[in-house]
């Protein structure tokens, strides 16, 4: 059986059920994601940017999906503990694939910013669900098909206009059950105009040794003026996979940073699709990641640049080693009439072993002349004459080969615009480079049998 079709069986089977924990915003646009799986399936290794992921693969073991929304026996605030120093932040979490609070994740927050459970939200406001959810994000999508489909639950980030939101707004992904176990996960975060917050999301997961697979969907809207600093942090397990969909949209002099970081992952594939709608909007897109062993880590952009006067940045890094396999393919689009659009996209890697693999691919797509845009690539390995240079100074090869692999990362790090996260991650690269393997350190002892969710 192609694994579309155990999703679909499993769906025609238990609608109802599905139906029955959800609210009516959420299960309208189902029948429209199962039509959309029938028709186009999930993509081969055939398909135009899909050459390095098998989805297929990823989807084929028989996962459990909680869509009779167990209760989770848990005390969410004894769950997680964040390991970033001095970063006040407001703490929500996604056990699994329920929304849960922790004790004062309120207190900081003003007026006019709203977090919500998605299914709680949208019984309460089923207009603004209607108005917002699944309307950017593709539903011929296979990832956004499939989670649409069996999503019940998720987080909603409202900022109203002109409200500034102080502290950081964090947002931790844990995956933590006896069986394996598959999470349909959403976001949806909408900027009012004039509004400003940053959003720090982190994976994390707290049983190594089960098979857990993220499919998540991510819509963000950014209405005029404001201003969007989302920071995306993955440190999973060898046995995690990760598929996640990101669309947003961007109004007149939005402006966005997304930052997205990979320092411990099974199978993850990331995609990005961006759309500006309105003038003079800005977007900064970095990312990084550090492959090792036999990881996968593989990355989509598409930046459309519809209407004239937008600037675009962007920026992926890799460290490939071992017997890991690395991808990237980014298109900036800029549409008839876009005039003055300026777009940058860089992908620069290194490759630590002949095992290895990097794939890259930045395209430019353009349709009129007035506009400034480069793009360009580049694989390689480190430097021999610095690593000699280091070590006639007393610096041991190992010492060597740490330093410049960090300093290799020192301009997507330096991106961040929180001081306390920004040293918190050159300290976890670091770690990282140096060997560490225990991701979510800052989970304490025993939280691994803190959860009974089948």
């Amino acid at each position: 059986m192609a694994a579309v079709d155990q999703y679909l069986s499993l769906w025609k089977e238990h609608h109802s059920l599905v139906d029955s924990n959800a609210p009516e915003a959420l299960n309208r646009l189902r029948p429209w994601a199962a039509t959309s799986l029938e028709k186009h399936g999930f993509p081969t290794l055939k398909d135009e940017n899909y050459q390095h992921t098998d989805i297929e693969k990823i989807l084929s073991p028989d996962y459990g999906i909680n869509i009779g929304r167990v209760r989770i026996n848990v005390n969410p605030s004894e769950t997680f503990r964040c390991d970033v120093p001095m970063l006040s932040t407001s703490l929500f979490l996604v056990v699994n694939d329920a929304f849960a609070e922790t004790a004062g994740c309120r207190d900081m927050l003003p007026n006019g910013v709203e977090i919500s459970s998605l299914a709680s939200y949208a019984r309460n406001n089923p207009g603004f669900i209607e108005e917002y959810y699944g309307k950017i994000a593709d539903i011929s999508n296979p990832i956004v098909a499939l989670n649409t489909l069996f999503c019940q639950d998720g987080v909603v980030i409202h900022v109203k206009k002109g409200v500034k939101v102080e502290p950081t707004i964090q947002l931790v992904n844990i995956f933590n059950n006896n069986a394996p176990l598959l999470a349909s996960r959403r976001i949806l975060i909408v900027m009012e105009e004039d509004s400003e917050a940053k959003v720090l999301v982190c994976d994390h997961t707290q049983a190594p040794k089960i098979d857990f697979c993220s499919v998540q969907v991510v819509e963000i809207v950014a209405r005029e003026r404001s201003r969007l600093d989302l920071y995306d942090l993955e440190e999973s397990t060898h046995r995690t996979a990760r598929l996640s969909s990101l669309w947003m949209r961007q109004d007149a002099d939005s402006e966005v940073l997304l930052d997205s970081m990979t320092l411990y992952n099974g199978i993850t594939r990331n995609e990005f699709h961006t759309r500006f709608a309105g003038r003079h909007a800005r977007l900064r897109m970095l990312g990084m990641g550090i492959e090792d062993e036999s990881r996968k880590l593989d990355t989509y952009s598409r930046i459309s640049h519809d209407v004239p006067e937008c600037n675009t940045d962007e920026l992926f890094k890799y460290v490939v080693d071992d017997d890991a396999v690395g991808s990237f393919a980014g298109l900036i689009y800029v549409a008839e009439g876009a005039v003055k659009t300026e777009a940058y996209q860089s992908n620069r890697n290194l490759v630590g072993s002949d095992s290895a693999k990097m794939h890259s691919k930045p395209q430019l797509e353009i349709y009129n002349d007035d506009v400034k845009c480069s793009h360009g690539t580049a694989i390689g390995q480190l430097d021999e004459k610095q690593l000699f240079y280091m070590m006639t100074r007393g610096i041991s090869e190992e010492q060597a080969r740490l330093m410049l692999k960090q300093a290799f990362m020192s301009d997507v790090i330096d991106g961040i615009s929180l001081p306390p996260l920004r040293d918190r991650l050159k300290l976890m690269v670091e770690r990282r480079f140096a060997g560490e393997q225990t991701a979510c350190s800052s989970c304490p002892v025993g939280c691994n049998d803190a959860h009974n969710d089948k």
